[in-house]
């Protein structure tokens, strides 16, 4: 009882930080624009544009008021749910990430997936075989996979599955004159809900290729943190007493040693969803995927303030939760952990 209450009451507290920290970044974001190089009525109108244009087109946008005005405005928006409208098209910027966030949400759980499963089996592989070349191989993918440019790999995988064989799409995450299923925007679960197999089979090809390259550059932080911590795990007093009893190394490792070593590896998952986003950015744009990522890239190039503002925010706040997620999961299935 005093342990859930301890829970609870560290849950609350994060819970309670978030806003802050939310309102932190959102404010570090709208300094950051403002202050960079750029106009973004000459990304709409054009550099050559005439002065009276520009002018009736700031003032029209709102840039005309005082930096504390846009401010204040910014925040009154987010207090309030608004996330405000494009500059370039005047589409509210929620109905933008409503659209691009499912496509970047597909792709990221897939990656991850991949990520996990291959990082950890190359790890226990590794571990299991210690001192060794296969741990020595080990060793090395799981510092040249996160070590490897993500534009780079993509690049290099365009070229042989796509360009060279002709096994998967090159870019893009639907095939073209097809239309996808309506729904959620989970292109997968849309189209097994709805029993349309050709556009399931069409969106899963263009997934394959960007999935499993993010994913594999992401799978040697699996990789270090299970051989790190399954390492020190076969080392402890309670794996040398269940050597004592008689249980084969295959034992001591799935039953004592693994599940003590997979919990760190549990918070290891919780920060690469944060990883998730810088690395995404990259494949988004290499790969054409029509994520929240690509629409940021877009976005910062076109000087638009409001859908950079509003993607940093959401992104920001799912990075939050996960985090606050993990180490409530944590805490639940380990003991050991005081807050």
């Amino acid at each position: 009882m005093g342990r859930s209450r301890e829970l609870l009451r560290y849950a609350g507290t994060r819970l309670a930080l978030a806003p802050l920290m939310l309102w932190l970044i959102a404010s570090l974001v709208f300094l950051l624009l403002r202050v960079a190089p750029g106009d973004p009525v000459d990304a709409v109108l054009g550099s050559r544009a005439p002065e009276a244009a520009k002018a009736a087109l700031r003032a029209r946008l709102g840039l005309d008021q005082t930096l504390v005005q846009q401010y204040l405005d910014f925040l009154g928006g987010l207090l309030q749910g608004d996330l405000g409208q494009a500059l370039i098209n005047q589409e509210p910027v929620s109905r933008i990430i409503r659209q691009a966030l499912p496509a970047s949400l597909e792709l990221s759980i897939t990656a991850l997936l991949v990520a996990a499963v291959t990082g950890l089996a190359v790890g226990f592989t590794a571990i299991a075989r210690s001192e060794g070349g296969i741990d020595l191989a080990g060793r090395f993918y799981g510092i040249g996979t996160y070590a490897l440019p993500p534009f780079w790999v993509a690049m290099l995988a365009q070229l042989l599955f796509a360009v060279t064989l002709g096994w998967l799409p090159v870019g893009g995450r639907f095939p073209p004159g097809m239309i996808p299923p309506d729904g959620s925007g989970f292109l997968l679960a849309d189209s097994v809900l709805s029993g349309n197999w050709a556009a399931f089979q069409g969106a899963l090809r263009h997934l394959v290729l960007p999935a499993c390259t993010l994913g594999l550059l992401l799978s040697g932080v699996f990789t270090n943190a299970l051989r790190l911590n399954l390492n020190r795990s076969l080392r402890s007093d309670y794996v040398e007493a269940a050597r004592s009893r008689g249980l084969s190394e295959t034992q001591v490792i799935l039953r004592h040693a693994l599940p003590n070593a997979l919990l760190p590896v549990l918070t290891i998952a919780g920060i690469t969803v944060a990883s998730l986003i810088g690395g995404a950015l990259l494949i988004e744009v290499t790969f054409s995927w029509p994520g929240i990522a690509l629409r940021l890239q877009e976005s910062i190039n076109q000087r638009d303030y409001p859908v950079v503002q509003g993607i940093v925010v959401v992104v920001a706040a799912l990075v939050v939760l996960v985090s606050v997620a993990v180490d409530l999961l944590v805490a639940l299935l380990d003991p050991r952990v005081r807050y």
